[in-house]
């Protein structure tokens, strides 16, 4: 039988502020066995990016980075608020490592290709080192995976970090039985966006289109079910959504095929 892992991916949002973090971190150190956490960093990005004069550009919640941007968002994403949460964990007893793509070798990329939009130095994931991951694991150490991968030729690539996680999810899937869980502010998808008692408990693969359509799931949340759905095909047990507050008590709403 295969070992549980617990994948958590957390937006900028809740990595990003004292005290929403230090909640995150004392509820994820709760989590019992193997795990992992992928973390966003997006807000503090943007917010240096103002204060350095470096215009932030978005499409549809994604970022345009070029080459100044690229080298921000490595400070950011790689530094500050990744060792933030390493640091974080290690003063609960926690033992971490925080990692970008280019580390050992963890997560290779391509530079997206342009087409209807040049996105500049963004990876598209083509490998996972599942096998270092899996010894770091071993050795009773946490990964800590900042949204950043890296091409091999030298270049770091600006990844989104909730494909970072389906994708680290995909890769470990062949080890252990992997459990999915994508963090935000909201306490899961809701059916109404102002109402968050409006949580859909469960959405399959054939709810998925009709909620697209009639606007139940739009913007970035679009996406972030895409790789839930992307994950369970390739083999990952199960996928939640929910809210940072809710990782104790794993409430939110389930993805399955």
């Amino acid at each position: 039988m295969k070992e549980s892992l617990v994948i958590v991916k957390v937006g900028g949002a809740i990595v990003e502020q004292a005290d929403t973090l230090h909640r995150l971190l004392n509820d994820f150190s709760a989590i019992p066995g193997r795990k992992m956490l992928v973390h966003g960093g997006g807000r503090s990005a943007t917010a240096l990016a103002d204060r350095l004069g470096i215009e932030s550009r978005m499409v549809d919640g994604r970022r345009i980075t070029d080459a100044e941007t690229l080298k921000l968002v490595t400070m950011v994403y790689g530094g500050l608020v990744n060792k933030n949460i390493v640091a974080g964990l290690q003063s609960m007893g926690i033992n971490a490592i925080g990692l970008t793509g280019a580390d050992a070798n963890v997560i290779s990329a391509v530079k997206r290709p342009v087409k209807e939009i040049d996105y500049g130095f963004v990876g598209d994931v083509t490998s996972v080192n599942a096998s270092f991951l899996a010894s770091v694991l071993e050795w009773n150490i946490v990964p800590v995976m900042a949204p950043l991968t890296h091409d091999g030729n030298g270049t770091m690539l600006n990844t989104n970090a909730d494909t970072i996680a389906a994708e680290v999810a995909k890769a470990m899937s062949d080890r252990f039985k992997v459990t999915l869980i994508y963090c935000f502010e909201k306490p899961g998808v809701l059916l109404n966006p102002e109402d968050d008692s409006s949580v859909i408990p469960y959405i399959s693969y054939y709810d998925f289109p009709r909620l697209v359509d009639d606007g139940t799931i739009s913007g970035g949340m679009i996406p972030k079910v895409q790789n839930a759905f992307n994950a369970l095909n390739a083999g990952v047990s199960s996928v939640l959504i929910t809210s940072a507050s809710s990782l104790g008590t794993l409430e939110g709403t389930t993805i399955a095929l």
